[in-house]
């Protein structure tokens, strides 16, 4: 008796068919991003990229669900700063647009604090990539900050700031709701900082309600580990803006990351467990809808 076997050919997915965005093909010669580039990489190369970003957008889409963060028809602002953490967050949420059952739209923006030497034209251009608009709100933190009050703590100070001028700029712009960019090692970072500076126990929740300026902030990274931004950002060569400000890396998050980087090294898993903690108490807004815990 003789078998005949008819295999079909998967249709492959159009040359140049970009990774963040299905709205508009990137050309053939471009990088994730949209960016012309050398001769390919190799298809490894390649791979690894496209795995990267699906891994951020799996773990910012089980944050966004657990923590039902996202309604069907909104228009969702960014705080983009160009740092990492925000890049990420931006190119993950323009990614999760493509597919996501409650259709949404983004609006990236940022605050200019008023440093000399911060240019956020390449951020321009990653939204012009992504089709996200953008918005650029030109402030005096800076200037109030360090120059007229000379705060000792100026990093409170400067946060309370850009969180009222966020508020007004989303509020300018119709929108009643802000994705932050705090990630998992940024939510450990503050409950201790709470516990060890203020001796209370709590931290930012990842779904809080203003009241009085009428605009909700989420925090869809909380299930993305620094070291995961880390080799994105790296491995998509995002355009991280230099950040001149003279109490970066002088702060006293600075002083908890290394403390919990020391005890790390006797306690593997202590990160994860301080986590899980948080949501077992559970702190208030902590209680996911599910039961399900992040794996960064």
């Amino acid at each position: 008796m003789q078998i005949i076997c008819t295999l079909t050919a998967r249709k492959p997915r159009p040359v140049g068919a970009d990774v963040l965005s299905a709205r508009k093909p990137r050309p053939v010669g471009a990088d994730v991003l949209g960016r012309p580039q050398a001769p390919s990489p190799p298809a490894r190369w390649k791979e690894t990229i496209i795995m990267n970003i699906k891994k951020i957008t799996s773990l910012v889409r089980r944050c966004v669900e657990d923590y039902d963060m996202i309604s069907d028809g909104e228009t969702i602002a960014i705080g983009v700063s160009g740092g990492k953490d925000s890049l990420a967050l931006l190119c993950a949420l323009a990614d999760l647009r493509r597919y996501y059952p409650k259709r949404f739209e983004l609006h990236a923006i940022t605050l200019d604090l008023g440093f000399k030497g911060a240019d956020f034209t390449p951020v321009r251009e990653l939204c012009d990539r992504l089709h996200v608009p953008y918005t650029v709100k030109q402030t005096d933190i800076a200037r109030v900050v360090f120059d007229e009050r000379k705060e000792k703590n100026p990093c409170s100070l400067c946060a309370k700031m850009r969180r009222g001028m966020l508020n007004d700029a989303i509020t300018e712009l119709g929108l009643k709701k802000i994705a932050l960019a705090h990630h998992y090692d940024d939510a450990i970072e503050t409950f201790l900082m709470s516990l060890l500076f203020e001796g209370r126990i709590g931290c930012f929740q990842p779904v809080t309600y203003l009241d009085r300026a009428d605009t909700t902030q989420i925090r869809p990274m909380l299930y993305v580990s620094e070291r995961t931004i880390i080799s994105i950002a790296e491995a998509n060569k995002l355009p991280i803006v230099f950040n001149p400000c003279p109490m970066n890396g002088a702060s006293k998050r600075e002083e908890v990351k290394i403390l919990i980087k020391t005890l790390g090294a006797t306690y593997p898993d202590l990160k994860s467990k301080i986590f899980g903690s948080m949501q077992r108490l559970p702190l208030k807004g902590w209680e996911a809808d599910t039961a399900r815990r992040p794996l960064p």
